[in-house]
């Protein structure tokens, strides 16, 4: 309900994920740097006071954030599960690559609420996955390149060939790990 006067609406039909949708987009806009709770309530049309009602910090959103970031990265690890470590690998470079503002956030945790349980749950998750035994530690390596290449890409260090796209890249690098 909008004030005819020009006033923030009182009443948001779903405010959590409101907000949560206008930081990722702030973040994917402009970074971390400079977000701040009211400025992330004036892009989801609530009152600057709003956000406390489900965050009660600019940390307890992020890790919020990070959290429904590393449940939407397990359940892509959980789809390549059953495939080898390049594929989960592969999953990890794929997540970091589209969805680039869930993993900021996630590469930030020191701007999170470490200890929140459904982040603990949430980062636990997603390791099993990465660390699947018995690959040991040819799967913390996949993890690693994976993670190396989604940096290098995302920061517009590297750029796929020609023709090929960020999945071959991955898959090409990752088969010197065999």
């Amino acid at each position: 309900m909008s004030d005819p006067a020009g006033k923030q609406p009182y009443h948001h039909g779903d405010l959590r994920r409101a907000l949560i949708d206008a930081t990722l987009e702030a973040i994917a806009e402009d970074g971390l740097d400079g977000l701040s709770l009211r400025e992330l309530a004036r892009r989801a049309n609530v009152s600057h006071a709003a956000p406390a009602h489900h965050f009660r910090s600019r940390a307890g959103l992020l890790t919020a954030i990070a959290a429904e970031g590393y449940h939407l990265l397990a359940e892509e690890l959980e789809r390549a599960r059953g495939e080898d470590v390049t594929e989960r690998a592969v999953a990890y470079l794929r997540f970091a690559t589209t969805r680039p503002a869930h993993f900021a956030v996630m590469r930030a945790p020191e701007l999170c609420l470490t200890r929140d349980p459904e982040y603990l749950t949430a980062r636990e998750r997603v390791a099993e996955q990465l660390l699947h035994p018995p690959d040991g530690t040819i799967a913390l390596a996949a993890w690693a390149l994976a993670h190396g290449l989604a940096n290098l890409l995302l920061e517009g260090n590297v750029q796929p060939d020609p023709g090929s796209d960020v999945e071959s890249l991955a898959r090409a690098l990752l088969r010197h790990l065999a």
